[in-house]
């Protein structure tokens, strides 16, 4: 069965200091556990702010790091989940209840893309 990997796109500045809703988590937490229990659930995670990381450049033959944040960037991945679904279809279906459990004035897209079989 394929496997699928939905990189969970936000506006980090938008997002700064942003308050989740009581609700929020107990939604989102019935929502991983349907997945799971489904089977489809491989690893799931938030990822640490920009501000923490460091971009690894290959570029005309030499190496070169930028430390975050990254100011020339809006929207950046915020976490991902590694699923494994019997198609596209399915994988996108899931990715779309992902993001209805979050409050309708955030911004959130989770780009779903197949892991290449090898």
């Amino acid at each position: 069965m394929p496997r699928f990997l939905s990189m969970v796109r936000i506006d980090e500045n938008e997002m700064a200091g942003a308050d989740f809703p009581e609700e929020f988590d107990q939604r989102m937490g019935a929502l991983l556990e349907e997945i799971t229990k489904a089977g489809v659930m491989l690893d799931t995670a938030g990822l640490m702010p920009t501000s923490e990381a460091t971009r690894v450049t290959w570029s005309g033959g030499r190496v070169s790091y930028t430390d975050g944040p990254f100011t020339e960037t809006k929207e950046v991945v915020g976490g991902y989940a590694m699923m494994q679904c019997k198609d596209m279809a399915e994988a996108v279906e899931w990715a779309r209840r992902f993001v209805e459990v979050h409050p309708a004035e955030w911004s959130v897209t989770c780009e779903v893309r197949e892991i290449q079989a090898g």
